[in-house]
């Protein structure tokens, strides 16, 4: 397997070989800058940053807590400023940006980062090893820093505050308070720092010398990601002061910070937190099996009412209808975790609205969105994987199907957005001009990049294979009139489907129907009518779209959104928020679209060996994705178009990591009926 320079899997004693960026990837900046890493704990909370150990994203932070689980996410403490004490002088660990230089320039004593079990920074600084280890715990919005020295050293630790909403950045202001509240207690100490009232304290815990207050800002700290993603980069950090931590090779000092007020910690509480998180790591399996379980983890969450769901990646995406449903049978199903599962397709039901489920959840409290014409049809896609692998009946006869009625019946009559059945062919029709209501969502300026109200291929799809399963389910559960009913409709929007999608001039489908006619850009969507579990077409013209797909589109690491030959394609993600959100759908790689591609291929050309075998092949890009570029451990969300194929858009993607887990599943086990 090719590596990214000094960028290595390595050998160990866990099953999950650990991800290891060498000494020469990481004192070129230019590399362990870009190489991220990601710690979540289930409630919507996370740490995030880079193997340099500088923050190069405003989402970056030690704690970025979540106050109402898993939305209203504040980046508390940004970072821990570490300077090792020794006889031949200060060595400062951290880095940071700032205008027109580096400083300071800790990554230069960096001997390795290595991702697993958790996030670990080993450095020289003078004669002493120094490792730096941190991991949030579960289901608290909590952080544990441990640092260990093959020799006794004293460590300088400077805490840089933010406390601000996770999508903004503070600047200096006269409100923000620097005052400390110290205690003591048998030689442990607990720090709290409230800068702003309206917000939790932050109380570290750490078995060091008293605090030394000496308040100050550090101004001007710049975020490069952002800086490249044309958005303000600038952000001004409180330091409230300094305290210091003795290091001897027999025992480690440490920092918890917490918002739990409650909570009280000593050395051996961080120690055992830290065998609890060495022990829920320790995977047995295939490595890369393996690797993408612990890459799913990290998207599923508890929300505030107690009901499972998954976030749509990281670091700045909740929870959306449409990603959670895409991504269920990659990252529960695949996994065994059919009670999650289910808890998770009944916290959706719940939030049922004219027919739809939402398209996402805000970040703060309040309203659910429903602006999407798909979310709910891919939930009849992910109750059909449920049912298959073994899910319990029960939960179709007592809650979706019945709840399964009102949505196509709100579909039949109407519901919001515009969304509707088309009573002159049977069809779907997503919306009216301006919106914008499928996956292909990008605006700029109030204006749909990608226009596809009307008739768009995939959701037309999707609803035909609703219709099919609620037929399927009605004839098992007895209700035979209703399976006639729905068999019906369906039978009526596949008729109209060839009519009205077949373009016979490429061989292919039409993307949309517009209400001024067909937009005949050839584009990944019209998978879905070749590879769901009642296709579309007839087997030449399967066969065709297929080909014509995988001639235009196909890459090592998905799918593009749009054929290079289109003069609207965009193979690259630059500048500003204007310029990326134009090319988001418009040429970019999206890593998903490669399930529907292999579904595709499986009926088209067979559930063999041989076929099997190709589409396994297809994985390898993005199963090496995992351990060379972006963020280490997980898949990202898109990928420029064109070589060398780089990483963009959010670093963590769900739908990425689960497709990927669920296609597994299919070409390497023997094949089963559908």
């Amino acid at each position: 397997m090719s590596q990214a320079r000094g960028v290595r899997p390595s050998g160990g004693p866990i099953p999950v070989p650990p991800i290891v960026v060498g000494h020469e990837a990481c004192v070129d900046y230019a590399v362990s800058s870009r190489l991220e890493w990601l710690e979540t704990n289930g409630t919507g909370a996370f740490a995030m940053g880079t193997a340099a150990g500088a923050n190069t994203r405003r989402y970056h932070g030690l704690l970025v807590a979540s106050l109402h689980p898993p939305v209203e996410r504040r980046v508390t403490l940004s970072r821990l400023e570490e300077t090792v004490l020794g006889p031949s002088g200060e060595a400062p660990l951290a880095t940071n940006q700032y205008p027109g230089t580096l400083h300071p320039t800790g990554y230069r004593l960096l001997e390795e980062f290595r991702l697993d079990p958790c996030p670990t920074w080993r450095f020289r600084a003078g004669e002493a090893l120094v490792e730096r280890r941190l991991f949030l715990v579960p289901g608290a919005q909590t952080v544990v820093v441990l640092y260990r020295s093959d020799r006794p050293a004293r460590l300088r630790l400077e805490p840089l505050l933010a406390f601000r909403d996770y999508h903004a950045l503070a600047q200096r202001n006269d409100a923000a308070r620097a005052a400390v509240a110290e205690e003591e207690r048998g030689g442990l100490r607990r720090l709290t720092f409230r800068p702003y009232p309206e917000l939790p304290a932050l109380h570290l815990h750490h078995p060091g010398d008293a605090f030394r207050p000496a308040p100050c800002w550090h101004e001007n700290v710049e975020y490069q990601e952002e800086l490249d993603r044309g958005l303000d980069y600038r952000e001004d950090l409180l330091l409230p002061g300094s305290f210091e931590v003795e290091l001897r090779p027999d025992r480690p000092g440490w920092v918890v910070a917490t918002l739990d007020e409650a909570a009280r910690f000593g050395t051996g509480d961080a120690l055992r937190l830290e065998a609890q998180m060495l022990a829920r790591r320790r995977q047995v399996g295939d490595p890369v099996d393996g690797r993408l379980r612990s890459a799913a983890d990290q998207f599923l969450a508890t929300r505030a009412d107690g009901s499972p769901t998954v976030l749509a990646g990281y670091p700045w995406f909740t929870d959306w209808g449409r990603d959670t449903m895409i991504s269920l049978p990659g990252l529960l199903l695949a996994t065994g975790r059919l009670s999650l599962a289910r808890g998770v397709l009944e916290g959706f039901l719940r939030h049922l609205d004219g027919g739809l489920v939402p398209n996402r959840f805000p970040d703060r409290t309040g309203p659910a969105e429903y602006n999407t014409a798909d979310a709910t049809l891919w939930m009849f896609q992910a109750v059909h994987a449920y049912l298959r692998a073994g899910g319990e009946k029960g939960f179709l006869a007592d809650v979706f199907y019945p709840a399964a009625q009102d949505i196509l019946e709100a579909h039949l009559q109407g519901t919001h957005h515009g969304i509707r059945v088309d009573p002159a062919d049977g069809l779907l029709v997503a919306g009216g001009p301006g919106t914008n209501l499928t996956w292909m969502d990008a605006r700029v300026d109030g204006v749909p990049v990608t226009p596809r109200h009307g008739k768009p291929v995939e959701v037309n799809a999707l609803f035909h294979n609703a219709l099919r399963l609620m037929e399927q389910w009605a004839g098992s559960l007895g209700d035979g009139a209703r399976a006639a009913e729905y068999g019906a409709l369906a039978a009526r929007a596949a008729a109209s489907f060839q009519r009205a999608f077949w373009n016979p001039a490429r061989g292919c489908l039409y993307d949309v129907i517009l209400p001024e006619g067909p937009d005949d850009r050839i584009r990944p969507n019209q998978l879905l009518a070749l590879g769901l579990a009642f296709p579309l077409l007839g087997e030449m013209h399967r066969m065709a779209v297929l080909h014509r797909v995988e001639a235009e589109l196909l890459t090592p690491v998905g799918l593009r959104t749009l054929a290079r030959e289109d003069p609207g394609y965009q193979p690259r993600c630059g500048g500003g928020p204007s310029e990326r959100d134009g090319a988001y759908h418009q040429g970019l790689v999206w890593p998903w679209l490669l399930g529907p591609f292999v579904d595709a291929c499986l009926t088209v050309r067979g559930n063999t060996a041989e076929t099997r075998a190709r589409c396994r092949s297809l994985l390898l890009g993005l199963e090496r994705c995992l351990t060379e570029q972006g963020c280490l451990g997980s898949i990202s969300e898109c990928f420029e178009a064109e070589p060398p194929f780089r990483p963009v858009c959010a670093p963590a993607q769900a739908w990425s990591v689960a497709e990927v887990l669920r296609l597994r599943s299919l070409v390497l086990r023997e094949p089963a009926a559908r």
